[in-house]
């Protein structure tokens, strides 16, 4: 099946750290190393929105600008798995985490697949 399996997430303080990991599997992801990753997350209330990005052949990376300069996006395609390493995190970071296949469209980048993983739970204390 196919299946994208984010972990990673806690509760942590405000000014801390965490690594987010998304592994993907099943037949789709047979060529991951083609594909644009993307993190997205949603808040309590609030639309699912684009957190990061990175491109297949690892030479570009994009960011929201609520994260740029305090997150880290990476991928080892090998292990057919992408990163976001969250640093300096703030409350308003608290959401819930996934990853996708990205594209570009509206001016942002927009999730390819319709099916999500369960995501991982941030939360940040203040």
């Amino acid at each position: 099946q196919v299946q994208l399996v984010e972990s990673g997430g806690g509760l942590v303080q405000a000014g801390g750290s965490l690594r987010l990991s998304c592994a993907a599997s099943g037949r789709t992801f047979s060529t991951f190393s083609s594909y644009d990753m993307g993190w997205f997350r949603q808040a309590p209330g609030k639309e699912r929105e684009f957190v990061a990005g990175i491109n297949w052949l690892r030479t570009s990376t994009y960011y929201s600008d609520s994260v740029k300069g305090r997150c880290t996006i990476s991928r080892d395609n090998a292990k057919k798995t992408v990163y976001l390493q969250m640093n300096s995190v703030k409350p308003e970071d608290t959401a819930v985490y996934y990853c996708n296949v990205i594209k570009r469209g509206g001016g942002s980048w927009e999730p390819v697949f319709d099916f999500w993983g369960q995501g991982t739970q941030v939360t940040v204390s203040s």
